[in-house]
C-alpha cells in the first residue's frame, strides 16, 4: 500500500489545504492528514486540536482513503508510526519553498526512508493562508469560499 502523510497545523484548514489533500488522495492509496498540536506557533492555535481534527474530518468525509490524526511528535516519527513513506507538502510561492526545502532536508537527515513530495497550489489558492483567513475574520471580512462552512461559522462565533 502506498501511504502518504499530509501534515500541518491547519489553524484553520483552508480551501487550499483541502485542494492539496484531495489531489494527494488521487495519487496515493491511503492519505493520513496529520494535525500538529503546535502550541508554540504564533502564541498558540486559535482552534483546539479536537476542533481542527473535526473540521478536516468533516471536509474530507467524502474521501474513503483519507483519515485524520492528531500528533505531537517529530514529523518523521509520526510518518514512521503511520507507515507513511512520503510526506506531502503544498507550496504556494518561492517563500514556501525555501522553508519547506530546509524542513525536507532535515527530515531526510532524520530518516532517509521517508521522502518529501511537493504539490504546487492551484493559482486560485496561491495567496491563501490560515493566517490571512484569521486576519480577515478578525476584522469582520468574509472568508466564505476560503474555508469550509463549519470553519466560517466557528470563526464568526469567535
Amino acid at each position: 500500500m502506498r501511504r502518504a502523510l499530509c501534515p500541518g497545523t491547519f489553524d484553520p484548514v483552508t480551501s487550499g489545504h483541502l485542494d492539496i489533500i484531495v489531489r494527494a488522495a488521487g495519487l496515493f492509496d491511503d492519505v493520513v492528514v496529520g494535525v500538529a498540536l503546535s502550541p508554540e506557533k504564533g502564541g498558540g492555535p486559535l482552534f483546539s486540536i479536537e476542533e481542527r481534527v473535526g473540521f478536516i474530518s468533516d471536509a474530507v468525509s467524502h474521501l474513503p482513503n483519507v483519515t485524520v490524526q492528531p500528533f505531537d511528535t517529530l514529523l518523521v516519527d509520526f510518518a514512521q508510526k503511520m507507515d507513511a513513506r512520503v510526506i506531502i507538502k503544498g507550496l504556494r510561492a518561492v517563500t514556501d519553498f525555501e522553508h519547506e526545502f530546509q524542513m525536507a532536508q532535515l527530515n531526510f537527515r532524520l530518516n532517509e526512508g521517508i521522502e518529501t513530495m511537493f504539490i504546487m497550489s492551484i493559482p486560485e489558492f496561491a495567496y491563501l493562508s490560515s493566517s490571512a483567513v484569521k486576519e480577515i475574520a478578525r476584522h469582520g471580512g468574509s472568508v466564505q469560499g476560503l474555508v469550509p462552512d463549519a470553519v466560517c461559522e466557528a470563526l464568526a462565533a469567535r
